[in-house]
């Protein structure tokens, strides 16, 4: 049996399955964890690297103080205890992007352990998963592999090594394990993801950038029968590197063990690739235990022994978490839990907050981001925070609405204006000539001029179709290029042919 004939409500009436999440974050710090070189993301290649993170004879490395004060800061987000003493180790293996041949982790001791966090699967569903450890440690290099249709190192003519990254700290997000979620599994492993990042984001420890590789994801996935008291034995699909892909690696993983088990095989413990294109999971290799990597105490670093006092003061200056502001921000624009998802989902939530801030109506801030805004950015396939419009603008395009200097048709003119780099709102519509026709005499004469040109229409309004106004209204719109206010025009028209609207 394949994994195409079996479906996930099917499979589950089964198996139950068992998930553990790995996230890794690299932290934006300056300076690398244990040395000096700058972390400057897409820098020429080998040229951020040092006798330290290369790993050279005689070089010494020092603990990165910010990257330790980050890692805690985590800890505390995501309820931890911070441990008052640990140290780190050596993790023994080799790799080509591994310049020590040994990274310098923690085991045993991590920095932070036994939280949880609370996330929102769906709306008036939360799962509570529970963190193992949060540690710190150093990130490796980056491999390159060139001449393969795959761009992975079979098939490749040959691999180049690009060192910038590696000594950039890294954070390791364990959780541990997650049972009972059922169906909901490859949903909550994307809430879980999506929640984790919003926290990290918040914290301004690093910019979360999955598609620049500063989060990633490792997904452990196993299934058992339903009943049995044994877990199965668990799967780890490397980097998964989009909240899209860490849904769908969950589901193809449980999809793929369930047709090896009803098959009468047994599943390998290793590690797998995960295929964007196809949405499948391949083998890469089998998964090493921890007695594989040969741990011992790093013998270079003093263990690490955070003050209570300086922890206490970092759980004191943690900002207001993403799931209380996003309850506390729909209570005062009052919208809906979906409303407030949709915000979220766009990742307007920042945007609509500083238009409000900057003097615009929630309804109006959120009507332009999730509206014409949004459309531009599907469009131009960028972020709505990459677009080049600011909130400042977005709200001074909503005063100029509010005032009836523009009409809605207009300030859409004005918007791709700002857009096209003019300049503000206001100076777009000075430019452009666009500001609503205000003077009553040219109103009055424009409308005059719709009536003598529409007689029928005008004899309809007059025995009681007020409806028949719209052909004046358009006509007064046309010959004043949009810029007359409609609603203005409209009253003029029906006071002139001696009708109550």
């Amino acid at each position: 049996m394949t994994t195409t004939t079996l479906s996930l409500e099917d499979v589950l009436t089964r198996y139950e399955p068992v998930l553990g999440l790995e996230v890794h974050v690299e932290l934006g710090t300056r300076t690398k964890m244990f040395c000096g070189c700058p972390t400057t993301f897409g820098a020429e290649p080998n040229t951020q690297v040092c006798p330290v993170c290369l790993g050279l004879p005689g070089s010494l490395p020092v603990a990165n103080r910010a990257a330790v004060e980050a890692t805690i800061r985590i800890g505390l987000a995501l309820n931890c205890q911070i441990a008052t003493w640990c140290r780190f180790a050596r993790k023994n293996y080799f790799y080509p992007d591994m310049p020590k041949n040994y990274q310098i982790s923690q085991y045993d001791e991590p920095l932070c352990f036994d939280g949880w966090l609370d996330v929102e699967v769906e709306p008036g569903r939360t799962v509570r998963v529970g963190i193992e450890r949060v540690h710190l440690e150093e990130d490796t290099g980056k491999t390159q592999h060139i001449g393969g249709a795959t761009g992975r190192i079979h098939g490749a003519t040959e691999s180049l090594v690009d060192y910038n990254r590696a000594g950039i700290p890294l954070v390791e997000i364990v959780t541990k394990p997650i049972t009972g979620t059922g169906a909901l599994a490859p949903a909550v492993a994307r809430a879980y993801v999506t929640t984790l990042r919003d926290v990290i984001r918040a914290l301004g420890v690093s910019d979360v950038r999955m598609e620049q590789g500063s989060l990633r994801c490792d997904v452990n996935t196993s299934l058992h029968p339903v009943g049995a008291t044994e877990w199965g034995t668990r799967t780890e699909t490397k980097n998964v590197n989009s909240l899209r892909s860490v849904e769908r690696a969950v589901r193809s993983e449980i999809l793929r063990q369930a047709a090896v088990l009803d098959a009468g095989g047994q599943v390998i413990q290793e590690t797998r690739h995960f295929h964007e294109n196809t949405g499948e999971t391949s083998p890469g290799r089998s998964k090493e235990t921890a007695t594989d990597y040969r741990y011992f105490p790093e013998p270079d670093l003093v263990p690490l022994a955070p003050d209570p006092a300086w922890v206490e003061k970092l759980r004191a200056e943690l900002p207001e978490m993403p799931a209380v502001r996003r309850r506390r921000l729909a209570a005062a624009w009052k919208l809906s839990d979906a409303d407030m998802q949709a915000i979220v989902n766009a990742g307007a939530l920042d945007l609509i907050e500083a238009t409000v801030a900057a003097g615009a109506a929630p309804e109006a801030a959120r009507k332009w981001w999730l509206g014409e805004l949004s459309r531009v950015a599907n469009e131009q396939g960028v972020e709505l925070s990459e677009l080049p419009v600011t909130p400042t603008h977005v709200a001074e395009l909503q005063t100029l609405v509010d005032s009836g200097r523009l009409n809605d048709r207009l300030a859409r003119v004005v918007l791709e204006g700002v857009l096209a780099g003019e300049g503000t709102p206001e100076q777009v519509m000075a430019a452009r000539g666009l500001e609503v026709v205000s003077d009553l005499g040219a109103l009055e004469a424009a409308v005059d001029e719709a009536i003598a040109a529409n007689a029928d229409a005008a004899e309809k309004v007059r025995g009681g179709k007020v409806a028949a106004a719209g052909v004046l209204v358009g006509a007064v719109m046309k010959a004043t290029r949009g810029q007359a206010d409609a609603k203005k025009v409209r009253e003029l028209i029906l006071r002139k042919l001696g009708v109550e609207g």
